[in-house]
């Protein structure tokens, strides 16, 4: 049976998913040998990013039970790709969590792992490589 950790750190993509989307959780612990996750999402919306992050560790998510409701009285956050008043994109900070690679974070964020070079090229200041990103690790996501 894995333990609370270990369930966090499998399942550390979604956790930034629903930070990011400003899901409550209000329950995360162990049940019936499962990661128990519930709470409230602002949106339909930001309850399918969350599902579509678990799927993506898991197809079968068989070890973890996830109960979200939508309760549109949350506030939401401010939406990532939200320009600014000159038409260029803003960027968000993401802290790199174990397991991470620049392709996989890629996948999270834009959908395409082929795009990892647009976060490498944003963090060249803190990067001397694609390849070589650290737990714990601050990178710029444009």
């Amino acid at each position: 049976m894995a333990t609370l950790e270990e369930y966090k750190s499998k399942y550390s993509n979604a956790l930034n998913v629903i930070t990011q989307k400003g899901v409550r959780l209000s329950h995360m612990h162990i049940q019936n040998n499962k990661f128990f996750l519930q709470g409230a999402a602002p949106s339909e919306q930001a309850k399918n990013d969350v599902w579509n992050a678990i799927k993506a560790v898991d197809l079968s998510y068989s070890d973890l039970t996830c109960d979200l409701t939508v309760d549109t009285s949350l506030p939401s956050p401010a939406e990532p790709q939200a320009t600014t008043s000159g038409g260029a994109t803003s960027s968000r900070m993401y802290t790199v969590q174990p397991g991470d690679t620049l392709s996989k974070i890629a996948k999270d964020f834009y959908g395409n792992a082929n795009e990892y070079n647009k976060i490498f090229q944003a963090n060249q200041d803190k990067l001397e490589s694609a390849d070589k990103i650290q737990v714990g690790q601050e990178l710029l996501i444009p």
